[in-house]
């Protein structure tokens, strides 16, 4: 007996559909964050150090917290 009920072939193509596309945004906010940190002229040396570290080993989370928390304002170079 099956629990639930059966996906057809349009609803799960949708769901991969989303997901991807979800996916993709979360790839494009890490890349995004991982380019801003390094290239900023705000964050000194060590402390780039460390939020690059922080994004690459938390891909989202720390793309997230870098966003939100340590991403500082940049400086004209």
């Amino acid at each position: 007996m099956m629990l639930g009920f059966a996906l057809g072939g349009l609803e799960v193509m949708l769901a991969f559909l989303v997901g991807g596309l979800i996916s993709l945004v979360c790839f494009g906010l890490w890349i995004w964050m991982l380019i801003d940190c390094l290239t900023n002229h705000g964050i000194a040396g060590s402390e780039k150090l460390a939020w690059v570290l922080v994004i690459l080993l938390l891909p989202f989370i720390g793309s997230l917290i870098f966003l939100f928390v340590g991403r500082p304002k940049r400086k004209t170079v």
